[in-house]
């Protein structure tokens, strides 16, 4: 395979494990020069954090460049449909910078855009605002779908349960940037200057990465280090082409 597009969470590492296998298939991209991306649904943090994260966790060799997150995806899409825009953010640092980085302002002030991801710190008094603003008006944005995030010992509710506590509230569905939004895969492969061919989408959630990645045209693998299970595969109408344990054992110049 000439090109690799990978998810993050559940399939490099689990909260803050690292999964077994994962370095040495980062090693391996790296000593074959193959152009590869971590393509992420997290909008918590910047790509350099991303990096920093991993270098923790004992993965050397990348760059901020490597990385395209949910926030960063948002955060372009937003800027494409309107060119100085007014936003309310439940989220954390990484979407805030990237929002700031497009010449966004951050505001409870009417509005123009509500934009919600994955908070560790989300509260009623978050959600009522929230309401209250796309009642008004503002449109309603939502970084990922993801229900749930792999951690250790489990999983931990994520930016989905949020949007559908907005949802219920308002009536109103969130428009959703990040996988499997084919606009987050489109952005990957131009970064890479790839085409969808020669391309594995690597990733740990049917709904997801696997379903996005099919949809774009990649091959696709799932890992069953995260969300998915074997017995959860034949639930969904669609197939991954390869299915392994984890990123270990994927032989790239095999497939």
């Amino acid at each position: 395979m000439k090109n690799v597009i990978s998810d993050m969470d559940g399939v490099v590492y689990r909260g803050k494990q690292l999964i077994p296998g994962a370095q040495a298939f980062v090693d391996r991209m790296l000593a074959a020069r193959i152009p590869f991306l971590f393509l992420t649904n997290n909008a918590e943090q910047t790509p350099y954090d991303l990096k920093l994260k991993l270098e923790s966790l004992g993965v050397h060799g990348l760059t901020e460049d490597n990385f395209i997150t949910a926030a960063m995806a948002t955060a372009m899409f937003l800027k494409n449909q309107k060119d100085r825009a007014k936003v309310y953010v439940i989220g954390g640092g990484g979407l805030i910078n990237e929002l700031y980085n497009v010449g966004f302002s951050i505001s409870e002030s009417n509005p123009d855009y509500v934009v919600v991801a994955k908070s560790a710190t989300f509260s009623f008094e978050q959600l009522k605002k929230a309401v209250r603003l796309i009642d008004q008006g503002a449109k309603f944005i939502g970084t990922n779908p993801d229900m749930i995030d792999p951690v250790e010992g489990g999983n931990e509710p994520a930016a989905g349960t949020i949007l559908a506590a907005i949802a219920a509230a308002t009536g109103k569905k969130p428009y959703i940037v990040g996988k499997p939004n084919a606009l987050m895969m489109t952005l990957a492969l131009r970064k890479l200057g790839a085409h969808p061919d020669d391309t594995l989408m690597v990733g740990d959630r049917m709904d997801t990465d696997i379903v996005g990645g099919m949809e774009a045209g990649m091959k696709t693998a799932l890992v069953l280090s995260g969300v998915t299970t074997t017995d959860m595969i034949d639930h969904f109408p669609y197939k991954p082409d390869y299915v392994f344990n984890n990123v270990g054992e994927i032989a790239l110049d095999k497939l």
